[in-house]
């Protein structure tokens, strides 16, 4: 059975959020370096939401706590 792409998106981007990252600066900047070339395959653990680190530190959103949490 494969996972609906859904739903693997919908992980990626709560992922993102508790990693305290900003989903839409973190998808932009990794799906632009994919795009672009700019990240070798033993590269890739440095994309995942704990590890990255934005290409463009101007661009680098960290989200807020969550109210409550």
């Amino acid at each position: 059975m494969k996972p609906e792409p859904g739903a693997i998106v919908m992980t990626l981007i709560q992922t993102t959020k508790l990693n305290g990252v900003d989903p839409i600066a973190w998808l932009t900047d990794v799906l632009e370096r994919v795009v672009r070339g700019q990240t070798k395959s033993h590269e890739v653990d440095g994309l995942l939401p704990w590890n990255w680190r934005p290409a463009n530190a101007g661009a680098a959103r960290v989200m807020p706590p969550a109210l409550g949490a």
